[in-house]
């Protein structure tokens, strides 16, 4: 369902409720081993698990590689700013 409301007009409680329900569902099936194969088909629902992960795992569903040039990129950002 998220996958399909993504770039649709929706109510913003509604929408938030649908995200609740997909976050308690990706928390509680977090180990399942069905769980990559159906991030890998719902681009939405991988980036909603990835930004519940991000805390204590970080970019988890990126390639090392993309992690790491995001992580350099935002500290040479931050560092660039603060001068």
């Amino acid at each position: 369902m998220l996958q399909g409301v993504e770039h649709q007009t929706v109510d913003p409680h509604q929408y938030r409720l649908l995200v609740e329900k997909l976050s308690a569902e990706l928390r509680e099936h977090q180990a399942h081993p069905a769980l990559a194969t159906v991030l890998d088909h719902f681009p939405a629902a991988a980036e909603l698990y990835e930004n519940l992960q991000y805390a204590h795992a970080g970019l988890c569903r990126a390639p090392l590689e993309a992690s790491l040039q995001s992580e350099l990129a935002a500290r040479e950002l931050l560092a660039r700013v603060s001068r």
